[in-house]
């Protein structure tokens, strides 16, 4: 049996334990989270 772990949901997971230890780092982490998916989508999957 293979067990995928896709990047979103535990990306996802990760933040949202960050946020409730340290809730000052929302900003930071909606402004990587925007500026990442904005690059992805400019380029798409070619990396």
């Amino acid at each position: 049996m293979n067990i995928g772990i896709s990047i979103g949901p535990l990306a996802a997971l990760i933040a949202g334990i960050l946020i409730l230890i340290l809730p000052r780092l929302l900003n930071y982490i909606v402004a990587i989270y925007l500026i990442l998916i904005g690059v992805v989508g400019l380029f798409g999957t070619r990396f």
